[in-house]
């Protein structure tokens, strides 16, 4: 059976549904003359309809503690529709089931992504550029989750988040304690982080960039764009020249974050006129926008748009204290050649 076989596991149907002022997609699955019903935030989620049981009268939430699930994640997959018995969601744990069982379930498919460094609570991968850190419903095929959960099960997750095309360090808890502890770390600020960034223009000396920022207000914007304003969060950005290729007429610059908001470094170099190369939402129209974000764009067209084929950003060294020991883990990739690379080349 092929990948998108796997994926789709007999798709036939899929259509917009409105249900709470939040669109939905409503799929259709086919097994023989069974129909199972359930809804997703998106398209071709890596979600698999998997045969797990023939109940005799047996309590719903009996048969997935069978299967190893905890009593806290079946009460989860029952809450979020994922049980199906005789074509139709399990809604209550308790519920007495006769027939075949299927679970809604999420199919890892790794693609053989390795950490750079572990330790028994923890490791740090490598992100590529147009990787999700965790998988959301826009056109998601596959996430760092795949590798997660293939190398350190269900109850491993990442820590923090990168942007789907910033690539570079970050942190996964290899278990529900390790995770909760490293989220704490990153939530306190006591962590330090350090990205390279490839920049519109000339940066001679080293500056700080002090512009409260918050979410964009503007209802005919796009949703995540954040935007500068005097009545946002306070955001600090620290900036140092790195090198300045006259040739293509930009700078690699060091940026390091002294506060923690979405898209910070990105807004703030966009805001003082050295926006990022391969920006894909900064300085652009909302049609060039949702034209990237849907993959309708061709390689030439972004080159064109935006300068580079990816946003030049990358997470380059990360360093925090967990349990009573200083970690300091830095990215194995070379972006001040590969980002010079890639612009140079076209």
């Amino acid at each position: 059976m092929g990948q998108k076989s796997r994926r789709a596991i007999s798709l036939n149907l899929s259509f917009d549904y409105i249900k709470s002022g939040l669109k939905c997609r409503l799929y259709t699955y086919k097994f023989g003359l069974k129909i199972a019903h359930s809804f997703f935030k998106g398209l071709f989620l890596p979600y698999v309809n998997k045969f797990i049981a023939t109940a005799d009268h047996k309590k719903a939430y009996e048969i997935l503690l069978q299967d190893d699930f905890s009593m806290r994640e079946a009460q989860r997959l029952i809450d979020k529709g994922r049980l199906i018995c005789n074509g139709n969601a399990v809604s209550e744990k308790n519920a007495i089931l006769c027939g075949d069982v299927f679970l809604i379930d999420y199919e890892a498919e790794p693609k053989g992504l390795k950490p750079i460094f572990e330790c028994e609570s923890f490791a740090v991968f490598d992100k590529p550029s147009g990787v999700l850190s965790h998988p959301n419903g826009r056109h998601c095929e596959y996430s760092l989750n795949d590798e997660i959960y293939t190398l350190f099960g269900r109850d491993a997750s990442v820590a923090h988040r990168l942007d789907f095309e910033t690539s570079g360090v970050i942190v996964v808890g290899k278990d529900r304690n390790s995770t909760i502890k490293l989220k704490k770390i990153f939530e306190n600020r006591e962590v330090s982080k350090s990205y390279i960034a490839m920049v519109q223009g000339k940066i001679e000396r080293e500056f700080t960039i002090d512009a409260k920022m918050d979410l964009a207000n503007n209802y005919d914007d796009v949703k995540m764009r954040m935007q500068i304003c005097e009545n946002g969060k306070s955001a600090v950005t620290k900036i140092l020249p790195i090198r300045y290729f006259d040739d293509i007429d930009t700078t690699l610059v060091q940026a390091i974050p002294l506060t923690g908001r979405q898209h910070q470094i990105r807004l703030h170099l966009f805001h003082v006129k050295h926006k990022i190369l391969g920006e894909p939402l900064y300085g652009l129209s909302r049609s060039q926008i949702e034209k990237i974000l849907d993959k309708e764009m061709s390689e030439i067209e972004r080159i064109l748009t935006t300068g580079a084929p990816r946003l030049l950003l990358h997470s380059d060294e990360i360093s925090f204290k967990f349990d009573g020991v200083e970690y300091k883990i830095k990215s194995k990739f070379d972006a001040r050649n590969e980002f010079y690379n890639l612009v140079n080349q076209n």
